[in-house]
């Protein structure tokens, strides 16, 4: 017989899977960790200079992802007074407590690629 699944059942484990479905859906899609990741190591960096350190990226896509993740309080947005306007992104505190998430992830990823792939 079958051991059935319990955990849906928990009001812990439902917090726990809500929870991470929250941060699936916030960080989720092929370049949030990419954006996230160059932001964490330049501090500011202006919009094309994200669009030419995030490899293969469109500037619609970049935009557009910007503007999620400064809904979602990970980054701040700050149009400087210039000619033309400049606009400059910055991580939150907020956006910076994903850090050990992104290094976590890339470790992953670095055992994986010498243990499979290389």
């Amino acid at each position: 017989m079958k051991k059935q699944a319990s955990c849906n059942t928990t009001a812990q484990c439902k917090k726990r899977i809500l929870a991470i479905r929250d941060t699936m859906e916030i960080l989720s899609g092929k370049w949030k960790f990419h954006i996230l990741g160059t932001l964490l190591l330049n501090d500011k960096m202006r919009f094309m200079d994200l669009l030419r350190e995030v490899d293969g990226i469109a500037a619609k896509m970049l935009s557009k992802e910007l503007h999620d993740m400064e809904t979602n309080q990970l980054i701040t947005r700050r149009v400087l007074d210039t000619k033309p306007v400049t606009v400059e992104y910055q991580l939150t505190e907020y956006g910076r407590s994903v850090e050990p998430i992104i290094n976590a992830i890339a470790s992953w990823g670095e055992e994986y690629r010498s243990a499979v792939v290389a």
